[in-house]
C-alpha cells in the first residue's frame, strides 16, 4: 500500500509540455493534505563522446554540449542535449533510445552508431513525476542541427572531460541532469 492515498485531483494548468495538477492526499495516519504535481513526459539525455582514439592527432576524448538561454532561471547554460517530445503527456511516447537519438541530432547535427543506457533521473521527485534516460552516445558523425524554434538561440560545442570537471566544478554548468548525468558516465568507466 502507498503511504500517500490521492484521494481526488484537479488540473490546474495545461501546455503541450507539461500539466499542473493539484492532488488532495490522504497520508497513513488519516490526516489529509494536498500535493501540488507538475507531470511531464519522459526526457532522454544524451552523452554525445567522441572517441580520441577513433581521430587522428587527438589525445583526448571531446564531448558535445548544448548552451541556451533557460527562461525561467533567466540565463545562459551549458547542458547536454536533452528533451521531450511535445504532446505525449497522456499518449505514446517515443521508445528512449529514438527520443536521445532525434534530441541529439536536433540540437547538435551528431548522429551515433550506438546508444547505449548508463541510467535513469528523477528530475525533481518531490514536486514532478518526470523521469529521464541517460544514454551515451558513440560512433559520432556530424551534420546539420534541425533545432526547433525554442531552441534558435542554441549553440553547441566540443569539450574534453577535463574541461566539464572544471565547469562542473567553477559553476558553468549547473543543469543538475548535465552533473548527475556525468556523474553515470564517471562510475561507468570506472567499471
Amino acid at each position: 500500500m502507498d503511504p500517500v492515498e490521492r484521494v481526488s485531483s484537479r488540473e490546474v494548468y495545461r501546455n503541450a509540455w507539461m500539466i499542473v495538477r493539484e492532488d488532495d492526499i490522504r497520508r497513513p495516519d488519516g490526516t489529509v493534505g494536498i500535493y501540488g504535481v507538475i507531470d511531464k513526459p519522459t526526457y532522454a539525455l544524451v552523452i554525445a563522446r567522441d572517441d580520441a582514439d577513433v581521430r587522428s592527432n587527438q589525445t583526448d576524448d571531446r564531448y558535445r554540449l548544448v548552451e541556451q538561454f533557460r527562461y525561467p532561471i533567466g540565463l545562459r547554460r551549458w547542458e547536454f542535449p536533452q528533451g521531450t517530445a511535445p504532446g505525449t503527456l497522456e499518449g505514446e511516447q517515443p521508445p528512449p533510445a529514438e527520443l536521445a537519438a532525434d534530441e541529439l541530432r536536433e540540437e547538435t547535427g551528431l548522429r551515433a552508431e550506438s546508444m547505449v543506457v548508463l541510467g535513469q533521473l528523477d528530475v525533481a521527485p518531490g514536486m514532478s513525476s518526470q523521469r529521464g534516460w541517460v544514454f551515451l552516445a558513440t560512433g559520432i558523425t556530424e551534420g546539420e542541427h534541425e533545432r526547433e524554434l525554442e531552441e534558435q538561440d542554441m549553440h553547441s560545442e566540443w569539450f574534453t572531460g577535463d574541461r566539464i570537471d572544471e565547469m562542473i566544478v567553477d559553476g558553468t554548468i549547473t543543469d543538475a541532469q548535465t552533473i548527475a548525468a556525468w556523474t553515470l558516465l564517471r562510475l561507468a568507466d570506472r567499471r
